[in-house]
């Protein structure tokens, strides 16, 4: 499945957004539409199904009553997925089934409960120690490393960023996130895979200059990456992608690329990560409870950011005007445009 917030492009200001599931090759399904039209149909569902008893609104405030991901499936499966059947649909109720074009897409989580970002690619991680004159510290190749970010600066597709106060360097960084939907302590890496409910772009944006003076003090990163994260631009539930993974590989054989203005600027490839996302669980899960909501995010993709690549490309971090896309096979494509800083609070 893909999951997405949409809310239609012409919607009045505020309009709440809707949980949908793509269905077919453009259309997206309402699943609150969903839901009343099944329990109409059968209304034996809602004794027999939890999730067919109550509205459905946010994925978050799915995740917030127990339910995981796949729980959804139930109002997605009875629909028929052809084209003809779907334009069938279309003909016979305009709410049930939203056209892509028409659509504007929000973060696949709302208000994450928090985001724990690690640092799993080997290329991108050599490339950052060499600039230093130095080489990866052993214990990287042992501990799945990461840091918390800033949740209350999620950003969704087509969201302006900026760089923030003080920072004349403004760079992307490419990566995947993960979706915990149920709650799990000291996970084993072998297991802990199970506990992800879907899969999704994450630009995990840094103010470089603001980054490079923290860091001196070995406490951080705090302002140089706190001030926004992309997300989107859906949740991809992991059958989807359970195909392309294969034994030994830390995840499923997709490409990563980023452009800015239309030109390439990075290109990765998921699987080359060193440590999985079970791997990355393990180590958060230690002594800890991870809860429906959590995000967790890959690290930066060798190339996948300014840093590394900006001299052979670019030959600049980024400036108000520019579009940054970033697309990984099957996860889709999110886009942000950089705009100046704005001066009020957003």
């Amino acid at each position: 499945m893909r999951i997405a917030h949409v809310v239609e492009r012409n919607a009045p200001t505020g309009q709440a957004w809707r949980l949908a599931a793509a269905i077919g090759k453009t259309r997206w399904l309402d699943l609150e539409v969903a839901r009343r039209r099944l329990v109409r149909l059968d209304p034996e569902l809602a004794h027999d199904e939890a999730v067919a008893r109550q509205p459905i609104t946010t994925l978050d405030d799915h995740l917030a009553s127990r339910f995981r991901v796949a729980d959804l499936r139930m109002l997605v499966a009875p629909w028929p997925l052809d084209e003809a059947g779907l334009d069938a649909l279309d003909a016979e109720d305009d709410d049930l089934l939203l056209r892509g074009a028409d659509l504007r897409f929000g973060p696949p989580v709302l208000a994450p409960r928090s985001l724990r970002d690690f640092y799993a690619f080997e290329g991108h991680v050599r490339t950052i120690w060499a600039r230093r004159g130095q080489e990866i510290p052993e214990v990287w190749h042992r501990l799945p490393i990461f840091y918390f970010s800033n949740v209350s600066e999620i950003r969704g597709p087509g969201e302006p960023v900026w760089a923030p106060r003080g920072s004349s360097e403004l760079d992307f960084e490419l990566e995947v996130a993960a979706l915990v939907d149920v709650c799990a302590r000291d996970l084993d890496a072998g297991h802990a895979e199970e506990a992800i409910g879907g899969y999704m772009i994450l630009n995990d944006w840094s103010a470089r200059d603001l980054q490079r003076e923290e860091t001196t003090v070995r406490l951080g990163p705090a302002k140089g990456k706190d001030f926004a994260s992309t997300i989107g631009p859906w949740l991809v539930t992991p059958d989807e992608l359970a195909d392309l993974r294969t034994a030994g590989a830390a995840g499923p054989d997709l490409e990563m690329t980023a452009t800015v203005n239309g030109v390439e600027i990075s290109r990765g490839r998921w699987c080359d990560a060193r440590f999985s996302f079970g791997q990355m669980l393990e180590r958060a899960s230690a002594d800890a409870t991870v809860v429906p909501g959590d995000l967790v995010g890959s690290g930066t993709v060798g190339t996948g950011c300014l840093l590394e690549v900006r001299d052979s490309t670019l030959g600049r971090y980024l400036l108000p005007g520019d579009d940054v896309v970033l697309h990984i096979d099957r996860l889709g494509e999110l886009r942000t445009p950089i705009i100046e800083r704005l001066e009020r609070p957003r």
